[in-house]
């Protein structure tokens, strides 16, 4: 009896200890919970917090560009070895890393037949659908429509900023087997996305940067999709690439308090160094603004993964390839893509480069929004856009009629001239309904008149009659308007 009351006496005392146990437990664990907050709370964490996103364009640019190389040194050895293939395909092919080589070039045959192709802006700046595609460089920049429209609508850029955007871009609706068709019946011979728009956001499945359309927002390689239901339809592929501008393009965030300024997103803003822009006039190789080599050999790196990944037939680059700091890597990167091409496929790639950043021969011409005043012995292409006011997407837009876009063709092909006509789909993936229609009008004017067109030369004059098309960049919206005795000329055989 003693020894069965003793027993319940120490099995109840256990099992106040274990009670005390589990209180004590629970204690711990809650002060260490207020802990944690009040240490988030402190002023030290406060001013932490704050400092993370508080104005950082007094800094030095070295010292900037070695925060992005840190953000980006995960990476550094599919970078090196993207840099390796670069030297290799350099010394096994027809063309070497120099000019003098390069300018052996010529543009292939079917793209001196295909004359007509579609550019495409598409990406996260689609979801704010505000001022134009520069809206993530322009939402940071104090007194800005954008900058008021980002606070009005989205809050201070400390709070939400660009990259806030991505979970937005869902493309739901994207269907690129229906995109494909509608280029097709469109005319056009040859399809050109843009794999990497200033943005720094890569619209690809990227291995050298986490912020990729595979592993944000869609989870889906949009441009590998693209690229196969353009293939199926029977047009050429090819790709655009403007990350070289990134290097600059948010600067304007390390003026005010905003997360460009902050240290953990600093692979997806880049550098994001100040724009020392050139004086109006003076050659782009004289522009002043930082570049390291880090980045020149991040931007080979980038490039030459497009190529192995997709096997672009064209590569579109924007302007500031022309920079002194980039052109030592864009013969490296010239002879790497031509090499590349013709291993292959059959016929040598097209790099389309603006301004003087390539040597005549050495790739094909590109205007921008406008086109040139005469012929051309050398092929060349203008890109413009249906819509008037942005690349991208946007609610305010308007758009350029299927007359006028004919008529550009027509005047561009006689000067022996290719067209590359951009459109701007929604976030959705869904192309607005008033570009499809642009697009189909085309299509049908193509249908019945594409013998002049498809396949042509140039004639020894490329027209007569009074109308006369400007020659130069930007100004697409102010066009010659053409009467009954303005005549084109092109000629085949």
């Amino acid at each position: 009896m003693v020894k069965s009351q003793q027993a319940g006496l120490l099995a109840r005392r256990i099992s106040v200890l274990k009670g005390l146990l589990v209180l004590a437990n629970f204690l711990r664990e809650s002060i260490l919970k207020l802990l944690v907050l009040l240490v988030a709370l402190s002023p030290l964490s406060l001013l932490h917090a704050q400092n993370a996103t508080a104005p950082t364009a007094s800094q030095d640019p070295e010292s900037v560009d070695q925060i992005w190389q840190k953000a980006s040194s995960k990476y550094d050895s599919q970078r090196a070895a993207l840099l390796k293939d670069v030297d290799t395909a350099d010394h096994q092919g027809p063309f070497r890393p120099d000019w003098e080589s390069l300018q052996k070039y010529e543009a292939p045959e079917w793209y001196r037949d295909a004359k007509f192709g579609i550019f495409i802006h598409w990406g996260v700046y689609s979801v704010p659908a505000f001022g134009n595609e520069w809206y993530p460089r322009l939402m940071y920049i104090d007194g800005s429509a954008e900058y008021k429209h980002h606070i009005a609508t989205y809050g201070t850029q400390d709070k939400f900023g660009y990259k806030d955007f991505i979970p937005m871009f869902k493309a739901d609706n994207f269907d690129p087997a229906a995109w494909a068709e509608l280029f097709k019946k469109a005319g056009a011979k040859y399809v050109v996305p843009v794999a990497e728009h200033h943005d720094g956001f890569a619209m690809y499945d990227s291995r050298l940067s986490d912020w990729t359309v595979a592993k944000m927002g869609p989870h889906r390689d949009t441009t590998g999709d693209l690229a196969k239901a353009v293939r199926a339809a029977g047009l050429h592929f090819g790709l655009s690439s403007h990350r070289v501008e990134h290097n600059f393009f948010l600067g304007p965030g390390r003026t005010i308090p905003s997360d460009v300024n902050d240290p953990q997103y600093a692979m997806l803003y880049g550098p994001a160094h100040n724009w020392l822009m050139a004086p109006q006039g003076v050659p782009l190789n004289d522009d002043f603004t930082y570049v390291s080599s880090a980045w020149a050999n991040d931007w080979l790196a980038r490039s030459a993964e497009l190529i192995e990944k997709y096997h672009p037939d064209i590569v579109y680059f924007d302007w500031w390839i022309g920079q002194a700091s980039i052109r030592p890597n864009l013969t490296r990167f010239a002879a790497f893509y031509y090499n590349s091409s013709l291993k292959y496929g059959d016929h040598v790639g097209v790099i389309n480069f603006k301004d003087y950043a390539m040597q005549d021969h050495s790739g094909v011409l590109d205007i921008e929004r406008g086109q040139l005043g005469d012929l051309r012995s050398l092929t060349w292409q203008t890109d413009t856009s249906v819509s008037n006011k942005s690349w991208g997407y946007i609610k305010e837009d308007t758009f350029k009629s299927p007359e006028f876009i004919v008529h550009q063709l027509i005047d561009i092909v006689s000067k022996n001239g290719n067209l590359l006509l951009n459109i701007g789909p929604r976030s959705d993936g869904t192309i607005p309904e008033e570009v499809q229609r642009v697009l189909l009008d085309v299509g049908s004017w193509l249908d019945v008149n594409g013998e002049a067109i498809y396949g042509t030369r140039p004639w020894r004059i490329y027209g007569e009659g009074p109308t006369k098309a400007a020659s130069g960049s930007f100004h697409d919206t102010d066009p010659a308007t053409y009467k009954p005795e303005d005549f084109r000329f092109t000629t085949k055989g």
